[in-house]
Protein backbone atom coordinates (compact mmCIF):
# COMPACT_ATOMS: atom_id res chain seq x y z
CA UNK A 1 0.00 0.00 0.00
CA UNK A 2 1.07 3.77 -0.99
CA UNK A 3 1.94 5.72 1.87
CA UNK A 4 0.59 9.29 2.75
CA UNK A 5 3.67 11.11 0.89
CA UNK A 6 2.28 9.56 -2.66
CA UNK A 7 -1.62 10.17 -2.00
CA UNK A 8 -2.83 12.07 -5.24
CA UNK A 9 -6.02 12.95 -6.13
CA UNK A 10 -7.51 11.79 -9.12
CA UNK A 11 -7.89 14.89 -10.57
CA UNK A 12 -4.42 16.23 -11.16
CA UNK A 13 -3.78 19.51 -12.51
CA UNK A 14 -1.62 20.15 -15.49
CA UNK A 15 1.25 21.47 -14.23
CA UNK A 16 1.20 18.26 -11.83
CA UNK A 17 1.79 15.78 -14.64
CA UNK A 18 5.50 14.34 -13.65
CA UNK A 19 4.23 14.07 -10.26
CA UNK A 20 1.20 11.64 -11.65
CA UNK A 21 3.82 9.35 -13.67
CA UNK A 22 5.63 9.14 -10.72
CA UNK A 23 2.40 8.28 -8.24
CA UNK A 24 1.47 5.74 -11.52
CA UNK A 25 4.96 4.11 -12.15
CA UNK A 26 5.35 3.36 -7.89
CA UNK A 27 1.73 1.98 -8.25
CA UNK A 28 2.83 -0.31 -10.98
CA UNK A 29 5.41 -1.33 -8.75
CA UNK A 30 3.50 -1.65 -5.67
CA UNK A 31 1.13 -4.33 -7.26
CA UNK A 32 4.76 -6.39 -8.25
CA UNK A 33 5.48 -9.33 -5.97
CA UNK A 34 7.87 -8.16 -3.31
CA UNK A 35 11.39 -8.60 -3.28
CA UNK A 36 14.75 -6.92 -2.15
CA UNK A 37 15.30 -4.87 -5.27
CA UNK A 38 11.81 -3.61 -5.81
CA UNK A 39 11.75 -2.36 -2.31
CA UNK A 40 14.71 -0.67 -3.29
CA UNK A 41 13.69 0.69 -6.57
CA UNK A 42 10.17 1.98 -5.05
CA UNK A 43 12.10 3.83 -2.01
CA UNK A 44 14.30 5.61 -5.28
CA UNK A 45 10.96 6.33 -6.81
CA UNK A 46 9.41 8.14 -3.78
CA UNK A 47 12.47 9.89 -2.91
CA UNK A 48 12.70 11.13 -6.52
CA UNK A 49 8.61 11.75 -5.86
CA UNK A 50 9.25 13.83 -2.72
CA UNK A 51 12.20 15.66 -4.35
CA UNK A 52 9.77 16.48 -7.94
CA UNK A 53 7.38 17.41 -6.04
CA UNK A 54 8.95 20.28 -3.43
CA UNK A 55 10.84 21.74 -7.36
CA UNK A 56 7.39 21.86 -9.05
CA UNK A 57 5.48 23.56 -6.02
CA UNK A 58 8.58 25.96 -4.83
CA UNK A 59 8.21 27.07 -8.64
CA UNK A 60 4.42 27.60 -8.85
CA UNK A 61 3.14 30.64 -10.91
CA UNK A 62 0.39 33.12 -9.28
CA UNK A 63 -2.34 31.34 -11.48
CA UNK A 64 -0.65 27.71 -10.56
CA UNK A 65 -0.82 28.78 -6.80
CA UNK A 66 -5.08 30.02 -7.42
CA UNK A 67 -5.44 26.15 -8.95
CA UNK A 68 -3.80 24.64 -6.12
CA UNK A 69 -6.05 26.84 -3.56
CA UNK A 70 -9.49 25.84 -5.42
CA UNK A 71 -8.56 22.26 -5.98
CA UNK A 72 -11.71 20.29 -5.80
CA UNK A 73 -10.29 17.82 -2.79
CA UNK A 74 -8.32 20.33 -1.08
CA UNK A 75 -8.78 19.81 2.66
CA UNK A 76 -11.93 21.65 4.28
CA UNK A 77 -12.30 23.41 7.67
CA UNK A 78 -13.83 19.85 8.34
CA UNK A 79 -10.95 18.19 7.48
CA UNK A 80 -8.86 20.27 10.34
CA UNK A 81 -10.87 19.82 13.08
CA UNK A 82 -10.80 15.87 12.56
CA UNK A 83 -6.87 16.44 12.00
CA UNK A 84 -5.94 19.12 14.23
CA UNK A 85 -8.09 19.73 17.07
CA UNK A 86 -9.75 17.71 19.84
CA UNK A 87 -12.97 18.37 21.73
CA UNK A 88 -15.21 20.39 18.97
CA UNK A 89 -18.52 21.66 20.28
CA UNK A 90 -20.28 23.73 17.43
CA UNK A 91 -22.08 26.66 17.71
CA UNK A 92 -25.24 27.20 16.12
CA UNK A 93 -27.63 30.04 14.96
CA UNK A 94 -26.88 34.17 15.48
CA UNK A 95 -29.48 33.51 18.11
CA UNK A 96 -31.87 36.82 16.06
CA UNK A 97 -32.97 34.59 13.36
CA UNK A 98 -31.51 31.35 12.00
CA UNK A 99 -28.27 28.81 11.39
CA UNK A 100 -26.14 29.62 8.76
CA UNK A 101 -24.72 26.49 7.83
CA UNK A 102 -22.08 28.02 5.30
CA UNK A 103 -20.27 29.52 8.32
CA UNK A 104 -18.99 26.81 11.11
CA UNK A 105 -18.04 28.00 14.64
CA UNK A 106 -16.83 26.61 17.62
CA UNK A 107 -15.03 25.76 20.02
CA UNK A 108 -11.79 23.14 20.06
CA UNK A 109 -9.08 22.42 21.76
CA UNK A 110 -5.48 22.80 20.42
CA UNK A 111 -1.96 21.02 21.36
CA UNK A 112 -4.34 21.50 25.41
CA UNK A 113 -5.35 25.22 24.61
CA UNK A 114 -8.98 26.05 24.14
CA UNK A 115 -9.17 28.00 21.15
CA UNK A 116 -12.67 29.41 18.88
CA UNK A 117 -12.51 28.24 15.62
CA UNK A 118 -14.64 30.06 13.31
CA UNK A 119 -14.60 28.70 9.42
CA UNK A 120 -16.03 28.84 6.08
CA UNK A 121 -17.71 25.30 4.68
CA UNK A 122 -17.93 25.25 1.05
CA UNK A 123 -19.10 21.42 1.24
CA UNK A 124 -18.03 18.22 -0.51
CA UNK A 125 -20.68 15.95 -1.97
CA UNK A 126 -23.51 17.91 -3.76
CA UNK A 127 -25.59 17.43 -1.16
CA UNK A 128 -23.83 18.70 1.51
CA UNK A 129 -23.14 21.54 -0.75
CA UNK A 130 -26.83 22.19 -0.73
CA UNK A 131 -27.01 22.02 2.90
CA UNK A 132 -24.31 24.39 3.22
CA UNK A 133 -25.77 26.47 0.72
CA UNK A 134 -22.55 26.36 -2.05
CA UNK A 135 -20.36 28.42 0.65
CA UNK A 136 -22.27 31.47 0.22
CA UNK A 137 -22.99 33.21 3.93
CA UNK A 138 -26.20 34.59 4.51
CA UNK A 139 -26.22 37.88 6.82
CA UNK A 140 -26.94 35.58 10.14
CA UNK A 141 -23.87 33.70 9.11
CA UNK A 142 -21.94 36.87 9.45
CA UNK A 143 -23.84 37.31 12.62
CA UNK A 144 -23.18 33.51 14.15
CA UNK A 145 -19.43 34.57 13.81
CA UNK A 146 -19.70 37.70 15.30
CA UNK A 147 -21.86 36.15 18.33
CA UNK A 148 -19.36 33.40 18.78
CA UNK A 149 -16.30 35.88 18.51
CA UNK A 150 -18.02 38.09 21.50
CA UNK A 151 -18.47 34.68 23.61
CA UNK A 152 -14.53 33.81 22.98
CA UNK A 153 -13.54 37.55 23.87
CA UNK A 154 -15.76 36.91 27.45
CA UNK A 155 -13.27 34.00 28.29
CA UNK A 156 -10.18 35.44 27.08
CA UNK A 157 -8.69 35.99 30.37
CA UNK A 158 -8.27 32.15 30.35
CA UNK A 159 -6.84 32.08 27.54
CA UNK A 160 -9.06 31.53 24.44
CA UNK A 161 -7.72 32.32 21.61
CA UNK A 162 -9.95 32.84 17.87
CA UNK A 163 -8.36 31.04 14.83
CA UNK A 164 -10.60 31.83 11.43
CA UNK A 165 -10.23 29.63 8.40
CA UNK A 166 -11.48 30.91 5.12
CA UNK A 167 -12.27 28.81 2.04
CA UNK A 168 -12.43 30.24 -1.28
CA UNK A 169 -16.32 30.15 -2.03
CA UNK A 170 -15.79 29.27 -6.02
Amino acid sequence: MADSCCDMPPETLDFEEPIAVLLKEIETLESLPRTLALEREIESLRRRLESVRAELYKTLTPWQRVQVARHQNRPGLEDFIQRLFTGFVEIHGDRRFADDHAIMTGFVEYQGQPVLLVGHVKGGDTKDKIYRNFGYTRPEGYRKALRAMRLAEKFRNIGRVGLEFMEDGR
